[in-house]
């Protein structure tokens, strides 16, 4: 059984930086992230976040498109928010588990073609310096975003703890990554 593709590969109207889309999104964060023409249709968080527990269980994983490949980074993005999670000394709260993914969304990371950057050999590095900086700035909002929507999905039940659905795929390894 294959694993879940991004439904936004095909679309056309799509800027690249090296081999990677960026695609709209819905959010009230500031940055360079085009919005959507429908504010009502899905977005590629939303889709990462309906495609990451599928997903987490491929160690394979065939990319079809630039959309795929910021699936991916997503994808890692949303394990390592479950893991900073799962490796707090108390239960976090809904606030604290806010406060904790918005500090790791702007923390400085690797973009493709840096080391240290998971899946170098999937990615095209940005052709110029300024790519590479529009790149990480968009990065940051889009993982600025996911986190608040993940942290919603995270306590949506109102225990105040997070949901163990969820906290059960602190330990998968996504293309053998974690």
């Amino acid at each position: 059984m294959p694993a879940y593709h991004s439904a936004f590969n095909d679309d056309p109207d799509v800027r690249f930086v090296g081999n990677m889309s960026l695609l709209p999104i819905k959010t009230r964060i500031r940055g360079p992230a085009p919005l959507p023409f429908d504010e009502n249709a899905p977005d590629i968080i939303d889709e990462t976040l309906d495609l990451f527990r599928a997903n987490s269980l491929f160690r394979n994983f065939e990319i079809k498109g630039g959309a795929d490949r910021l699936l991916i980074v997503l994808i890692l993005f949303v394990s390592d928010s479950l893991l900073k999670i799962s490796q707090a000394k108390t239960v976090p709260t809904q606030l604290e588990a806010t406060k904790s993914l918005n500090t790791l969304a702007v923390d400085n990371f690797p973009l493709p073609g840096e080391a240290g950057f998971p899946l170098n050999a999937h990615y095209a590095p940005p052709a110029t310096r300024m790519d590479g900086d529009y790149l990480r700035s968009y990065l940051v909002q889009v993982r600025q975003e996911t986190a608040a929507r993940l942290v919603e999905r995270l306590y949506a039940d109102g225990s105040g703890k997070p949901s163990k659905w969820w906290m059960c795929f602190t330990k998968r390894r996504f293309m053998s990554r974690n």
